[in-house]
């Protein structure tokens, strides 16, 4: 039997990142998980134990703290980019940098005078993410967001679904529409963008359709919330979203001698429905 190594790459994961950037009025806090893997010439790793190829991922690490000591870490993708071409332009080796950050929000503490100069609160479990993957040929840019607590009290029903034997869910015209979006979208190929900008905008138009959409269901929220993040960002090709189904479910009161008026539920968290789409631009 002959066996061969197909594809292969390693790195470092999870290393996390702290630069408070000190101005003379202001200080500013950016908060970083970074993953890094390469992929090229290390079969002989692999193969012999032959390391003479190997980056070590200790040295990874260590390049993620320089890096950021110079950088002005004005967004994840700027960052990423640089650390991917960090590792392409030092070793000819080297044929893919793959390199993903996912920030940490922080918010300045509101005080009588203004937002604090140098005082944060947690922003919320959502992270910021990004996705670089530089070759020799192509840079590939993904940016996106995970962990997203987001909840309507109405406008949210579903019914009309198919039904049979094993069926018991009731159909409903009312219910609380809550889930974690994560969202992930790609840019077009040679795309240099207000990374920041673009983000905003994106999530600001995923969040107002969620805010005002009549949902028939979770797929139809969905979809009218890719489409809109694709129709304010024409530098986005394509973009996957994930929306789980977290669930509230009515508590019956009638049995303690309550009524039923449609404000009290069980918060759930396991099992739940996953709905997932990814929606692209046509070609012509």
């Amino acid at each position: 039997m002959s066996i061969r190594l197909v594809a292969n790459s390693y790195g470092k994961s999870s290393i996390r990142l702290t630069k408070v950037t000190r101005h003379a009025d202001r200080h500013d806090i950016t908060e970083l998980a970074v993953d890094i893997a390469v992929e090229g010439d290390f079969a002989a790793t692999y193969l012999t134990g032959d390391n003479r190829q190997v980056i070590a991922t200790d040295t990874m690490r260590n390049t993620v703290y320089a890096l950021a000591a110079d950088h002005a870490l004005s967004s994840p993708e700027n960052f990423a980019l640089d650390l991917s071409a960090h590792f392409l332009d030092r070793n000819a080796h080297v044929t893919a940098a793959t390199v993903r950050c996912a920030a940490t929000p922080w918010n300045r503490i509101g005080t009588a005078h203004g937002p604090h100069r140098h005082s944060f609160v947690g922003g919320g479990a959502e992270r910021r993410t990004c996705r670089i993957r530089r070759t020799r040929e192509t840079v590939a840019v993904q940016t996106g967001l995970t962990g997203l607590p987001l909840l309507k009290t109405t406008d949210s029903e579903f019914r009309g679904f198919l039904r049979d034997e094993l069926t018991t869910l009731p159909e409903t015209d009312d219910r609380i529409f809550a889930t974690l979006l994560d969202a992930e979208w790609t840019y077009s190929a040679g795309a240099t963008l207000d990374w920041n900008a673009e983000y905003d905008r994106i999530l600001a138009a995923m969040l107002a359709v969620f805010a005002d959409h009549k949902s028939l269901s979770v797929q139809q929220t969905l979809y009218a919330m890719g489409e809109a993040a694709l129709e304010v960002c024409p530098a986005a090709g394509s973009i996957h979203l994930e929306m789980p189904n977290q669930h509230r479910i009515p508590f019956n009161l009638q049995p303690l001698g309550k009524p039923n008026r449609n404000e009290i539920f069980v918060t759930t968290r396991e099992p739940f429905g996953l709905i997932t789409a990814t929606l692209a631009r046509e070609t012509r």
